[in-house]
């Protein structure tokens, strides 16, 4: 796994030109189908793909927090919101809430998560390859899929069965 996830960086930026003009084509004319298509890919990559093998996205990259995700987490570790905001997050230039460091504070040597129930949204939802209205997320998928093996995957075979 870790070759794979070594050799991602690269494989990425080779598809990188192909890829944008391929979701360029999808955002014009999405198929009807795309939804359930994507849903069909998503379920298919993580059949086989186990993300505790890998854990690059909490390795490398952190989520967004929203308020929700900030309460929960706070109400989880019994601390008051702006406790749980002043010692692990900080915010970026976009004003959202992020980790104040990567790797992910609450990711164990194990790839176990310490909050996985309570975890954020966007962490839940990763790689988002199974959302609604997929051609509208094409940025973040191509930079997705230099983070996720999986996602890296579902994007190649996408490609093949949408022409």
């Amino acid at each position: 796994m870790q070759d794979i996830i070594n050799n991602l960086p690269k494989l990425a930026k080779d598809k990188h030109n192909e890829n944008k003009k391929f979701f360029a084509k999808l955002k014009k004319k999405p198929p009807k189908n795309l939804d359930y298509t994507m849903q069909d890919l998503h379920e298919h990559e993580f059949e086989r793909t186990d993300c505790l093998e890998c854990a690059n996205c909490c390795k490398t990259t952190g989520p967004l927090f929203t308020d929700k995700d900030v309460d929960r987490i706070a109400k989880h570790f019994r601390m008051k919101s702006h406790q749980f905001i002043s010692q692990y997050l900080r915010v970026d230039d976009e004003n959202d809430y992020v980790l104040k460091s990567v790797p992910c504070t609450f990711l164990g040597a194990d790839n176990y998560c310490s909050i996985y129930d309570v975890r954020p949204k966007a962490c839940r939802e990763f790689p988002h390859t199974a959302r609604k209205k997929f051609q509208q997320i094409s940025n973040l998928t191509l930079k997705n899929v230099a983070i996720c093996p999986a996602a890296f995957n579902i994007v190649e075979e996408m490609k093949k069965r949408i022409k």
